[in-house]
């Protein structure tokens, strides 16, 4: 059974300023998954642009910390997490079929840690069979049918073995980073669970690719760049206090190194959208 039902507001990831707007060439639409793909698929993502000739833009992305299978017209893969922003410049008109997996998933698919996995991997290299769907959720979606598209990938992934104990702790790790602003160390994360330090890097590098202490920053950079977008942004030492940085001189460093501008011209821009 697939939903047609919305998932939620704007993703934290998408840093492209004035991407939320009503007339923006970009629009995605969210999905969330049927009751059989609900334990491997977070949600659906399915994005269409349409450009006038000559002109391009730039989607930034500072990825969740999960993998993503992907579809478009002539590609079709599983892209692991980026370590920084990622993005593409898109042009003409075009879309493409997007399963954010849940972040304990996609070990058991490659077959292996992802911490030495390539950050893109064929479909064909995967345990999962979805090569097959590919031709059919291109047709789908060349015909405007999100609803065929979404099932036909659950229907590929029908019958599959639940994911591990394993990945559900990850999967629980990620959601208590995510929600809770409070775990700012690797110590107090390892404590949350139980678990000691070394297994829980063992745990998150291997599901995910990078450690716990990225997986901490990844959404303290998230709840930045979210809170820098609003029409009016806290002060940054308000905001670099309330996400745990030891100052304001830290916060900055980190946001530029990342996104590639300093959180000040990043809100600037923002509010120029």
């Amino acid at each position: 059974m697939t939903s047609s039902t919305v998932a939620g507001p704007l993703s934290k990831g998408r840093l492209t300023l004035g991407a939320d707007a009503p007339a923006a060439p970009v629009r995605i639409e969210r999905r969330v998954p049927g009751e059989t793909a609900a334990a491997f698929v977070r949600h659906y993502w399915l994005p269409r642009w349409s450009l006038p000739a000559g002109a391009s833009v730039r989607e930034a992305v500072l990825e969740y910390p999960t993998a993503n299978l992907v579809i478009e017209a002539d590609t079709a893969a599983l892209y692991r997490a980026s370590r920084g922003l990622s993005g593409r410049a898109l042009t003409g008109e075009g879309w493409a079929f997007g399963a954010m997996l849940w972040p304990g998933v996609a070990r058991e698919w490659v077959g292996g840690s992802l911490r030495g996995a390539p950050p893109v991997i064929p479909l064909d290299a995967l345990s999962v069979r979805l090569t097959d769907a590919v031709g059919v959720v291109r047709e789908r979606l060349a015909d405007d049918d999100a609803d065929g598209a979404i099932a036909v990938v659950e229907a590929a992934l029908a019958g599959l073995p639940a994911p591990d104990a394993d990945a559900r702790l990850v999967d629980a790790i990620v959601a208590a980073v995510e929600s809770d602003r409070e775990l700012r160390r690797v110590e107090q994360l390892a404590d949350r669970f139980g678990i000691g330090v070394r297994r829980l890097q063992r745990l998150v590098a291997g599901h995910i690719g990078f450690g716990p202490k990225w997986l901490i920053q990844r959404y303290r950079l998230q709840e930045a760049a979210a809170a820098l977008r609003e029409p009016e942004p806290p002060a940054l030492a308000q905001l670099a206090a309330e996400l745990g940085y030891a100052d304001q001189a830290h916060f900055n460093r980190e946001f530029r190194a990342v996104v590639g501008r300093t959180p000040g011209a990043y809100a600037a821009e923002s509010r120029l959208t």
